[in-house]
Order: structure tokens, then sequence, then C-alpha cells
């Protein structure tokens, strides 16, 4: 068994409060059914809109890392899975994909220190 994480891309724009609600509710009952299952290591969390990109050598601050709002971070959550390919599986049931979102699944190195 391998941990991944889910980075949950894009999927934020024209929600009505109603549908926000709506695929809330879906995200929760995804996430316990991983649980149940033994997939869910860490929920994770929401994340603000809202950043700054340090980069480069001279460390220059801009405002967000986003090209668009398709490519913004929404979240994240650990993951653990026989290999990526279950991983990968195991992110097609999320509530993202409705709203025209995507999961980014990404393995842990692990390091040896």
């Amino acid at each position: 068994m391998g941990e991944y994480v889910f980075l949950y891309r894009g999927g934020q724009e024209g929600r009505s409060p109603e549908t926000a609600q709506q695929i809330m509710q879906k995200w929760m009952a995804w996430l316990n059914e991983l649980a149940q299952k033994g997939h869910l290591k860490d929920r994770g969390l929401p994340l603000e809109a809202a950043g700054k990109l340090v980069k480069g050598k001279q460390k220059a601050v801009t405002d967000g890392p986003y090209a668009e709002t398709k490519d913004v971070v929404g979240g994240f959550s650990l993951i653990e899975a026989r290999d990526l390919e279950q991983a990968v599986e195991l992110s097609k049931g999320c509530p993202i994909f409705e709203v025209d979102g995507a999961v980014e699944v990404r393995p842990v190195l692990k390091l040896n220190m």
C-alpha cells in the first residue's frame, strides 16, 4: 500500500448556494465511503482561492499562481491505495467531475531519512 495525494482543481465557478450544498453532500458521502473502505488517511482541507506565489532566485512575489480558474487547486486529500492505478480508480468517484473539475493523483515519495 502507498500514499497518494488527490489535488482537486477547478469546479468552483458559477454555483448557486443550492447547488453548492448538493455538491457538498456528495463530497461528504464520497469521502465517508473512502474512509469506510480504509482508503482515506486524511480528509485534507479546502484551500482559499487567494494566495501568493514566491518564485525564483529573486523570490519575486505575485498574486496567485493561477493562469485560469480551472487550474486553481481548491483542496487536497491523502489516500491509501495498492498502487497508482487503484488510486486513479478511487478518484473517479469524486463529485468534482460533475462540475467540470479535475483530480490530480500524485504518489507521495517516501524518503529514507
